[in-house]
């Protein structure tokens, strides 16, 4: 019974992370290009908010119960755009501090041997 439970959670986890927009959204802000729309994706948690608050309106009203369940959803998702914009922005300086160390090096290389000069190799991943 529990294999057949965490095999169930591991599909369902790729599942969302291929298919729901907020995750393929936190992926593409994650890579080394896309770091600087961390905090203007911050506003995208707007109009979750405001879908969490019109669900409620709604089950107040005597709608369905299932709508709790869309509260939930659209509160987590507004909270995930809330949280990328300060990690981006870490993430974002470590990157490029990173580079700077690699640029730095590259050229007390430079200097230390002339013949050997040759441009830095730039990795895409953050450390």
């Amino acid at each position: 019974m529990f294999r057949l439970i965490w095999i169930a959670s591991i599909h369902t986890r790729g599942f969302l992370r291929r298919w729901m927009p907020t995750n393929v959204l936190l992926d593409k802000i994650r890579t080394r290009s896309g770091l600087k729309y961390g905090v203007p994706a911050m506003l995208l948690a707007i109009p979750y908010l405001y879908a969490a608050a019109i669900c409620r309106e709604l089950i107040e009203a005597g709608g369905p119960g299932w709508l709790n369940l869309l509260v939930l959803i659209t509160i987590w998702s507004a909270l995930k755009m809330l949280w990328i914009g300060p990690v981006s922005l870490v993430m974002l300086a470590k990157a490029r501090w990173h580079e700077h160390v690699v640029r730095r090096n590259a050229h007390r290389i430079s200097e230390q041997s002339p013949g050997l000069a040759q441009a830095p190799v730039m990795t895409g991943g953050v450390s």
